[in-house]
Parts: C-alpha cells; structure tokens; sequence
C-alpha cells in the first residue's frame, strides 16, 4: 500500500487533488528505486572487499539444522495433507466406507501398508514431539548447546518408536 501511495504521489496523481491529501501525507517519497539500491550495495560490497554471504553449502550439517528443517516440513507437509483430506472429503463422490473397500481392493502386501502406515505416523509423531521441545523452549529451558542436542536426539528417538508402534497395529 505505501508504494502504492508513493508512486501516486511521485507522478502527482495525488497531490493534484486534496482529497487524496489524507493517504499519502505521512507517507516518505522513495528517492531510489530497489534496482538502485542493489546496485549501490554491490558497489559498496565490491569496494570494500567483503566476502558474499555463505550459503546453506558450506555450513557443516547439525542437528539442531536438521531438525528446524524438518519440523518445518512436516509442518507444512502435514497441513497439506490434511486440507487435501478435508477438501476430498468435500469434493469425491461416495463416503468414506467406499473409498476404504477400494483400497483394500487393491490387494496390496502388509509390507506395504506397514510402510505406508509409517509414513503417516512418522511426521505426526515427529511433529508432536518436536512441538512439546518447542514448548520447553518457550518457557526458557534446554537452550544449552548440549540439552539442544540431546533433546533432539530424544526426539528422533521417541518418533521412531511411537512410528514403528503405531505401525505395528
């Protein structure tokens, strides 16, 4: 909205009409564009010998690292799945009963519905867990180097065991 406001008011759309006075009066008149301002930074960077910024390749892979990432995308990969669910639920022809015989048609190995009984308790139980660490977090406890490691090991631990027993059933 305010770079709405300031190109208006750079081209004078409106300060031609004063009732447009009341939107764009505490707004500050860009003096650059963002092009100009990148280029003015390189410059500066180059100038100065500074190093570019590392990336996500040099970084020795942690724990800590791995389980941000990982969190996140359960996350994420979790809300997805459950609003393809709900939006299935809502959309498909037939009831639940009906799509669970089909699968079930399908004839398919135990080994393959273990596995794919993994794959869904795995990111819920990790999700879970993960979530109950970050909550310890929030309340100022386990910031320690080593409680942060051994937590996330914890972690992955009680994962892979609720996953493996929830598979089980």
């Amino acid at each position: 909205m305010a770079l709405l406001l300031r190109t208006l008011a750079r081209q004078g759309v409106c300060s031609s009409r004063s009732q447009y006075g009341v939107l764009y009066r505490h707004s500050v008149p860009m003096g650059t564009t963002a092009k100009e301002e990148m280029n003015k930074f390189w410059a500066k960077n180059n100038r100065l010998n500074r190093p570019m910024s590392p990336h996500l390749t040099i970084y020795k892979w942690s724990v800590p690292m791995v389980m941000s990432i990982t969190f996140r995308g359960t996350g994420v990969g979790l809300s997805g799945g459950i609003s393809a669910f709900a939006l299935a639920a809502l959309v498909l022809p037939g009831d639940y009963p009906h799509y669970l015989d089909l699968i079930h048609s399908f004839s398919f190995g135990p080994q393959l519905i273990t596995f794919a009984k993994f794959g869904l308790a795995f990111p819920v139980a990790f999700h879970t867990y993960n979530g109950i660490r970050h909550l310890f977090w929030d309340v100022g406890k386990g910031f320690k180097i080593p409680e942060v490691y051994r937590s996330g090991y914890l972690v992955i631990a009680l994962s892979l065991i609720t996953s493996i027993a929830l598979a089980a059933l």
